[in-house]
């Protein structure tokens, strides 16, 4: 009698079987082929990846940057280590949306996501007056320039131990090693100076720093570090190729 039933009971589960697996299939090429939910997936993965990033920054005495200037230099770095431009694994950030007279560079080792240094640090005598407005790739603006750098060779220069950067954003920064746009010390970087003029003194160009703290900053930064000067500008990340 059981016999009789077999061919039944196989072509009931057959068909069982057959509704499952149709389903699974649908479902999972939607979830793997619609680049618009890839996109979308993606995207909030990396703003999750970054919040938490920060949220986990080790600041000790030092305040944190903005986040909307972090999640910027985030996003630049990860594409710049992922192609290879960058081998030292810190990330500074000058954040010249800020006046002169606040500390508006962080040194961040994003291995052990501590920040190792806060520091003043100078923008262009073009680029505005204690707030930074105007900035530019061309020789002789003696304005700033944003964007994304790497950190090269030390040298020995006119206002002592230097660091050189090479701009990596075409037609925003890639000017900067002609312009000899460069890390340095600068006396006009200083709270004394601030008490005096009610802002820092300003540059030709360069991210001039105190001098109490530019050898330990140099030497920390030198050799493919990343560099991001950022400003809340829309006319930057318009440019960019490294923010969105």
């Amino acid at each position: 009698m059981i016999y009789k039933f077999l061919p039944l009971i196989l072509l009931v589960s057959l068909s069982f079987v057959g509704k499952d697996t149709s389903s699974e299939t649908v479902e999972v090429k939607s979830i793997t082929t619609d680049p618009k939910l890839v996109a979308e997936n993606s995207k909030v993965s990396f703003a999750a990846k970054c919040k938490s990033f920060y949220q986990e920054l080790v600041a000790e005495d030092y305040s944190l940057p903005n986040f909307e200037s972090f999640s910027k230099a985030f996003e630049g770095y990860e594409q710049l280590k992922n192609q290879g431009k960058i081998e030292n694994d810190i990330l500074t950030i000058v954040d010249f949306s800020l006046p002169s007279t606040e500390e508006r560079m962080w040194v961040i080792d994003m291995k052990t996501k501590t920040i190792l240094l806060q520091s003043l640090v100078a923008h262009g005598r073009n680029s505005g007056d204690n707030v930074a407005t105007s900035f530019s790739n061309v020789s002789e603006s003696f304005q700033s320039s944003l964007g994304f750098y790497t950190t090269g060779e030390v040298y020995q220069g006119k206002h002592g131990f230097s660091l050189r950067l090479d701009g990596l954003e075409k037609g925003i920064n890639d000017n900067a090693r002609n312009r000899a746009v460069v890390i340095h010390g600068a006396d006009y970087v200083s709270k004394s100076f601030i008490k005096q003029h009610g802002r820092l003194g300003r540059s030709q160009g360069c991210p001039a720093v105190p001098y109490e703290v530019h050898e330990t900053l140099i030497n920390t930064i030198k050799n493919k570090s990343c560099l991001f000067i950022y400003h809340s500008s829309r006319n930057y990340v318009v440019k960019s190729k490294l923010v969105s």
